[in-house]
């Protein structure tokens, strides 16, 4: 993809975040998921790592390599003429200038980055190790001319044996995500607290990405609490898992 069509792209994609509240960004993980996503209707995408591994009988959290999940998600981006942004998990060993030029050779104009780091025995990182990360991503996107999108992602609230425990440290974090240049944060793993997810998005002056269920959940809700993003994470895929067995079991042997 050439560099004017990814700076569009990636432009693009940034209006959209501030037309739309929420937006509603499908998590695909193929050709075929994300083709199917903008026949009905959806101006962007994500491609997300759960489902993409599984696509590919990979194993999720950072089971493949980064030259593997760019080989994986250069023809998705190809096939379609909408922003896609793409889960990266915790950068795959890769400094950020190297996951920018990567992302954006591929086409992808957004991207994902959690700080939970798998390759080092799933250890978190610090509020300031993840801030700088961030924030050479941020760099890295500003000196490469291309304004990639960058969600910020904390798993505190997913780690946590009581998520309520550790808001303040949550809060603390998504901060300063969006100090280091996050334009959008992602707490995981409280979609079905009320509580949780309005004081996140009372704290914080940037989009706050949920994940949702695109049958179990409720869009008007996610709005009504100040969401500003939704992607699908896993649960798309799950969803059609179900619905694949539903039609196929009555002619099964």
């Amino acid at each position: 993809m050439d560099f004017h069509t990814t700076v569009e792209r990636a432009q693009r994609l940034k209006k959209l975040h501030a037309e739309h509240q929420p937006l509603v960004l499908p998590t695909v993980w193929d050709v075929w998921s994300a083709r199917t996503a903008v026949a009905a209707g959806f101006p962007a995408l994500t491609i997300g790592s759960h489902p993409l591994a599984d696509s590919r009988g990979a194993a999720d959290q950072e089971g493949q390599t980064f030259e593997e999940v760019l080989a994986a998600v250069r023809p998705i981006i190809a096939a379609v003429d909408v922003p896609v942004s793409v889960d990266l998990e915790a950068g795959y060993g890769q400094d950020p200038a190297d996951l920018i030029a990567g992302l954006t050779e591929a086409g992808g104009v957004g991207l994902n980055l959690e700080d939970t780091v798998h390759s080092e025995g799933g250890r978190v990182r610090t509020t300031q190790e993840h801030a700088t990360y961030i924030a050479g991503l941020r760099a890295a996107a500003d000196k490469a001319g291309v304004p990639v999108w960058v969600n910020g992602r904390t798993d505190l609230f997913m780690h946590a044996d009581n998520a309520a425990d550790v808001l303040d440290e949550t809060v603390e974090r998504l901060r300063a995500l969006q100090e280091a240049g996050a334009d959008s944060v992602y707490p995981v793993g409280i979609q079905d607290s009320d509580d949780l997810l309005t004081a996140v998005t009372g704290a914080v002056g940037v989009p706050v990405n949920t994940t949702a269920h695109p049958v179990k959940h409720d869009l008007e809700r996610f709005r009504r609490l100040g969401v500003g993003r939704i992607t699908y994470g896993p649960f798309l895929q799950f969803a059609m898992t179900e619905a694949m067995k539903d039609a196929i079991a009555p002619w099964a042997p």
